[in-house]
């Protein structure tokens, strides 16, 4: 008998499995085998994902929330990832996004190939150092292989097409696909508000994306501006302002506090009437200090009694209360205003500059926001997403930021590489031809190597419902004979497989990082032949 039944203090049953303390640590190449099998497990996930046919995920949390994406990176963070290794692809496609923000899904698959492959060397008894070192001369060749086959393409103000194309590429994917124009547009015209073109750099803090449940995704709109998600502190006041001085508070409108424990008795009609003017004076001073600096607006961190509200309303000085932190230093870079913590501090000279504030509401939701627009000091901008419900905001925020990314991208470095996995194969066969070259046990290798890149176009015709090696065979032939790296895979089942003419762009920064950051997290799973848990010490 290898186990028994034992029954939980809520009466589930569980089994006992005697022989696991007799379990032994794994080494060499046992070890290897069991983490190559956790990253396949967990590339093999993603696989399905590719491409802009790629099929999505529905992710249900612990507390059942429900997530639908084919993004690969929330996929992976949403996962319960027990396994060190799997652990390891996790971290390999956040590395991905922050620094490029599209091709999370690609770098993982990519990575889960190049260890299938390094299985079948490791089992022919090649060592894991020398699959190391051909895989590092590979990718070598195919980083450089690729500035040779990249394309560079020309834009700037007056023309921005090109930017469009790529950032629709990068939408193309995703499950907010159908709007993929309109999103792009607005994801292109938020970096280039923000970037500056002379050094080549985007600030992405100076683009905020807030959601908002209601309405359709069509509603999505940029903002030239800061929204807040509040309103104004009281009803009656007024909702639009025009050239507004803004001060920005960190100060509750409320009576100071004794910062140590204090006893105050009150046993007469006096001492009551004497505390409550003694508080309304506090309130009248507050309001006065605020009015006599020159604000139109208080914008203010925390929240107003009742009594300081009622007389912000009497002295027709609007104010917006609990705003948060992040936004309150977003505000004071926009608008130049300095962010004040004491009233007795307040005065014209900390005032910032607003051309229009404006609350607007949603129909008939009742949810209302404020829109500050014409900031003098900053090109902030907001973007403003519509949904139906909190799930597709949420895929509206990542799709929108993978686009961002990629438009960034470009504005650094405007060489390109055309997608559909031309550039795989491309390098794929620049490699093999490397490799006949190559003396010693790495020229095995780096066959391997090309064997994993075209996992690529083959993932990719799977996705799309054709033949994977009948479509990979053909457009290898096709690239020797025509000598084009820009014939891929017609996911979309257009007529013909001419990537530029379908424009389906990749930028050239992104696709060299993909293939550093898989080939280095490979190297590193077959650096490791030993994992040590505290029950060895025992």
């Amino acid at each position: 008998m290898y186990g028994e039944l034992a029954v939980d203090a809520y009466g589930n049953p569980f089994i006992i499995v005697r022989d696991q303390q007799k379990q032994k640590r794994l080494r060499g190449i046992e070890a290897h085998k069991a983490n190559i099998l956790a990253a396949r497990t967990v590339a093999n996930i993603m696989r399905s994902s590719l491409g802009p046919t790629g099929m999505d995920k529905i992710i249900v949390s612990p507390d059942q929330d429900v997530t639908v994406t084919n993004d690969g990176r929330t996929i992976l963070e949403k996962m319960h990832v027990e396994h060190q290794i799997g652990k390891l692809m996790v971290e390999l496609s956040k590395s991905q996004d922050n620094e490029i923000g599209d091709g999370t899904t690609g770098v993982v698959v990519l990575a889960g190939a190049l260890l299938e492959e390094a299985e079948k060397l490791l089992e022919k008894g090649i060592h894991p150092i020398r699959i190391s070192q051909g895989y590092e001369k590979a990718v070598d060749i195919a980083v450089k292989h690729l500035e040779e086959i990249c394309d560079k393409v020309e834009w700037d103000e007056k023309n921005i097409e090109p930017l469009l194309v790529t950032a629709q590429t990068t939408l193309g994917s995703k499950v907010v696909n159908r709007l993929k124009e309109k999103l792009a547009r607005i994801a292109v015209d938020a970096v280039l508000a923000v970037a500056d073109l002379k050094r080549k750099d985007v600030n992405f803090e100076m683009i905020k994306v807030e959601g908002k449940v209601g309405g359709k995704l069509e509603d999505t709109m940029l903002v030239r501006g800061i929204v807040i998600d509040k309103s104004m502190s009281h009803p009656q006041m007024r909702k639009e302002l025009k050239n507004a001085k803004i001060c920005i508070l960190t100060c509750p409108f409320e009576a100071p506090k004794a910062k140590t424990k204090t006893k105050l008795e009150i046993d007469s009609p006096e001492k009551y009437q004497a505390l409550f003017d003694q508080e309304q004076k506090y309130f009248v001073t507050q309001v006065k200090q605020c009015k006599d600096s020159g604000a139109d607006l208080v914008i203010c961190q925390w929240g107003f009694e009742d009594e300081a509200n009622h007389l912000l309303l009497a002295n027709d000085l609007p104010a917006i209360r609990w705003v948060g932190g992040p936004e309150i230093e977003l505000l004071a870079i926009a608008t130049g205003a300095r962010i004040v913590p004491r009233f007795e501090e307040l005065d014209s000279k900390k005032l910032g500059r607003a051309g229009i504030v404006r609350e607007v509401d949603f129909g008939t939701s009742g949810d209302k926001m404020t829109i500050i627009e014409q900031c003098p000091h900053s090109k902030a901008v907001t973007v403003l997403i519509r949904g139906g419900n909190q799930m597709m905001i949420d895929e509206a925020k990542r799709s929108l930021h993978d686009a961002m990314c990629v438009t960034r991208n470009l504005v650094r470095d405007k060489r390109i590489v055309y997608g559909g996995g031309s550039a795989e194969i491309a390098c794929a066969l620049k490699v093999a031809a490397a490799a006949d070259q190559a003396p010693g046990l790495e020229q095995y290798a780096m066959r391997s190597f090309a064997d994993a890149l075209e996992s690529i176009p083959i993932a990719l015709a799977e996705n799309s419902g054709l033949s994977p090696i009948k479509t990979l065979s053909e457009l290898k032939a096709q690239q020797i004979k025509e000598k084009l790296p820009i014939l891929g895979v017609d996911c979309l089942q257009i007529g013909h497989n001419d990537m530029k003419k379908q424009g389906v762009f990749e930028t050239l920064i992104g696709k060299q990082q993909q293939f550093l950051l898989a080939t280095q997290v490979v190297k590193m799973i077959l650096k490791i032949d030993d994992v040590i848990q505290p029950k060895d010490y025992d």
